[in-house]
């Protein structure tokens, strides 16, 4: 007679149901499109898992640091005070030591990504900053500031970041999009989002003008906060 092998008390017949999606678990196939396989095969594996999340709508990305490094010349705080009425997208203090806290959103209605930076000041309330990434435009990739003022980036990657560099500004009122003259625009502007190892990275804010130098310079020291998990009880 054939005796059959009876299951193991702890082993289930069914194979559980999987757990839904965390927000890490979707993927984000637009930045790796831009960059094309090579360039992104080039960027260290934290950084393209980084740049790889897809949001759910409701949910957010947090990383959490301190400003580490931050100078201006007298052009670029009189251009950082000049930027105020459109959101003061540049830096308005010089506080090292600064807590900073930069959280993304998914923008549902245009596809892109809202970016919100609060850094924080000796005195007085936060800075905060606020701008949508939209893959859009002549670059595949623009950054709007406010009042219709916007970037068109170019991105490009080495061994240890990820650099995004204005390719033009722009004004769109409406449909109408009106390039600024480079007489008018600001500067080369350079964001580099460079690995640190241990999950942490650097976020670099440089901006260069032909005439007057470099305006700007800031770096943070920052680290993803992991998203808190929900009890047993909670699900």
């Amino acid at each position: 007679m054939i005796e059959r092998k009876r299951p193991h008390p702890d082993q289930r017949q069914d194979a559980p149901a999987p757990l839904p999606a965390k927000p890490a678990d979707l993927h984000d196939l637009r930045f790796r499109a831009l960059l094309g396989e090579a360039d992104w095969n080039r960027l260290p594996p934290a950084v393209r898992e980084r740049f790889s999340k897809r949001l759910r709508p409701g949910m957010a990305v947090t990383y959490v640091g301190e400003i580490t490094e931050s100078r201006r010349n007298g052009a670029g705080r009189l251009l950082a005070q000049l930027c105020r009425p459109i959101g003061a997208p540049l830096p308005l203090h010089d506080d090292l030591g600064a807590a900073a806290v930069v959280t993304v959103t998914e923008d549902g209605r245009t596809g892109g990504q809202f970016w919100t930076r609060m850094y924080n000041q000796a005195h007085g309330f936060p800075q905060v900053i606020h701008s949508s990434k939209r893959f859009a435009g002549p670059t595949g990739l623009e950054e709007y500031l406010g009042c219709g003022f916007g970037i068109a980036l170019a991105v490009s990657a080495d061994e240890t970041a990820l650099h995004f560099r204005s390719r033009g500004y722009f004004l769109a009122v409406g449909p109408v999009r009106l390039r600024l003259p480079a007489w008018l625009a600001p500067g080369a502007l350079t964001i580099s989002h460079i690995d640190q190892g241990h999950d942490g990275f650097a976020f670099v804010l440089a901006l260069r003008h032909p005439l007057f130098g470099q305006m700007l310079h800031q770096v943070g020291m920052f680290r993803e906060r992991p998203i808190p998990q929900l009890r047993e009880q909670d699900r």
